[in-house]
């Protein structure tokens, strides 16, 4: 079924489906990174984790009507999407100030936005993908106002979602990174991965974080965290 390598990237690998060239295999790595690359390291097992638990959100999403690249989940590192082309955007949604917001615009960590806020970031490795506006992104990119703000509100609906997914396992969903591509008919859907990797996740009770900032920020034990977040899932999956 897996067919040729088609791209790698810092935390997958992409191939083609032999027969069905709408079709893509996506197997998730055991790399990590952070600070656009500049930071890196393996951790055994953490390309499974990615896997089963964005297998699971884009499930989720699926049965609330949110359309994604998604087909299934193939094995334990591999999961069989839709051909979409990317848009070379970073939508990132923002319920807590964390990260580089406060960095960036002096607002204390751990401030609430409501509503929250929707930032685009132009994806390019070499400028650092830079936070871009509106504006930006029609001059750099084929989307259409309409679809800027389709994206937008798309966003924002997945947000709610996840934000209750989230909070089911006892956790806050503190901001999130998106990514968005068109099918062959043009559709825009969602696309990528939705994982610890690319979610600020706070235990609710506690506030530990429960995310990729354990390796950014040399916190503790990646993969434990990471299985701790797939337990939570499946468990609250199990529990309905």
């Amino acid at each position: 079924m897996k067919g040729s390598l088609l791209y790698e990237g810092k935390a997958k690998k992409v191939y083609y489906v032999e027969n069905e060239p709408e079709q893509l295999v996506l197997s998730y790595k055991n790399d990590a990174t952070a600070f656009n690359g500049k930071k890196k390291d393996q951790f055994e097992g953490k390309g499974r984790l990615n896997n089963l638990i964005t297998s699971k959100v884009f499930e989720y999403l699926k049965q609330q009507g949110l359309s994604s690249h998604f087909i299934k989940s193939l094995n334990d590192t591999e999961q069989l999407v839709s051909k979409t082309t990317i848009i070379p955007l970073e939508v990132v949604v923002r319920n807590v100030a964390a990260g580089s917001i406060t960095r960036r615009l002096g607002i204390k960590e751990k401030e609430i936005f409501s509503p929250p806020l929707v930032e685009f970031y132009y994806k390019e490795d070499e400028l650092d993908d830079p936070i871009i506006n509106d504006q930006h992104a029609l001059y750099l990119t084929d989307v259409k106002e309409e679809e800027i703000q389709f994206i937008k509100e798309t966003a924002l609906k997945i947000n709610e979602h996840l934000k209750d997914l989230f909070k089911q396992s006892g956790l806050k969903l503190v901001d999130f990174k998106l990514e968005f591509g068109r099918l062959a008919d043009g559709t825009i859907v969602l696309a990528d991965e939705i994982s610890p990797d690319t979610c600020r996740l706070w235990d609710e009770n506690t506030g530990e974080k429960m995310d990729k900032d354990v390796f950014r920020e040399n916190l503790g034990d990646l993969i434990s965290v990471y299985e701790n977040i797939l337990q939570r899932l499946e468990e609250n999956t199990c529990a309905k």
